[in-house]
């Protein structure tokens, strides 16, 4: 079928995702969250609800807002850093009822998180699920709001922070685990041995220098809206830069087609498979 075209020459209804090297199809994709899928950092979407719900002080959300600015300013993978991060989160979530956490985030999902899904990351998602490849979202947010993201975003299944409960359905105070940094990878490693998924066939997207070991982990590296550090790191490994700008809606609906592909469908086919096309032809230029 001969495809129309953009002004640059890009094909406008190329819709298949990049596909897997000839010597594997087992590859998997792997989203880091914020930046990258969604317009906006979910733990700072969530501190109002959870303010709201009497269990963030004023001067929480304050240490909230600051502590990831200065992570995301910062630019950098120092564990130090990444450390004081993951201590300030479970000390903030000390004594939390974690039912009544999962209920916030369930409640205001569709308000806080649907609306900011960029278009572009939404067409990937879809492009590569329609290829058959696991869809996994990696994030150092809380299990609790990035397993209800993935359900809407139609992810096959996530790695995120998991927080200890108690016996009483509280948090303690605890991470058990903190996907951040080299902890991604390692996961992303644990869960590609756990399925038969060759790395070397997968593919990674992230924003952020800190998500390098996440990047290095898979054969495909995408760097979507890079930091300062992460697109320094792209130039000098030839690594593809994606710009995603749009952020759209993901309607829910009582039957018929997933939130996700109405919206795919949505941004049109054009704006679709241009983003895919992009994927495609990086994998063309590499392997000439």
């Amino acid at each position: 079928m001969n495809a129309a075209a953009h002004r640059d020459g890009s094909p406008a209804l190329a819709l298949e995702p990049a596909p897997a090297p000839a010597r594997s199809q087992g590859g998997a994709v792997f989203f880091d969250l914020d930046k990258t899928i969604i317009a906006k950092a979910s733990s700072l979407a969530f501190s109002r609800p959870l303010y709201q719900g009497g269990l963030l002080a004023r001067r929480d959300v304050l240490k909230v807002a600051y502590s990831h600015l200065l992570f995301r300013l910062g630019g950098s993978a120092d564990e130090a850093q990444m450390a004081r991060t993951r201590d300030s989160v479970a000390e903030l979530s000390r004594g939390w009822p974690a039912n009544e956490v999962k209920a916030i985030v369930e409640e205001t999902l569709d308000e806080l998180i649907a609306p900011a899904v960029y278009a572009e990351a939404a067409a990937l998602i879809e492009a590569h699920r329609s290829a058959g490849r696991a869809v996994v979202l990696v994030s150092a947010s809380g299990e609790e709001m990035v397993a209800p993201i993935g359900r809407m975003l139609g992810a096959t299944d996530v790695i995120a922070s998991r927080m200890v409960v108690g016996a009483d359905g509280r948090y303690t105070g605890e991470i058990d685990f903190y996907a951040a940094g080299p902890a991604k990878a390692e996961a992303m490693r644990l869960f590609a041995a756990e399925r038969g998924i060759d790395l070397d066939a997968s593919f990674a997207y992230s924003d952020s220098i800190t998500d390098e070991p996440m990047l290095r982990a898979v054969g495909f590296p995408r760097a979507v809206n890079p930091d300062r550090g992460l697109r320094r790191l792209a130039q000098e490994e030839g690594w593809p830069q994606l710009t995603f700008r749009r952020p759209v809606a993901l309607r829910p609906q009582l039957s018929g087609p997933s939130p996700l592909k109405v919206a795919v469908a949505g941004v049109g086919v054009a704006a679709v498979a241009y983003v895919v096309w992009r994927v495609w032809r990086d994998r063309r230029l590499r392997t000439a």
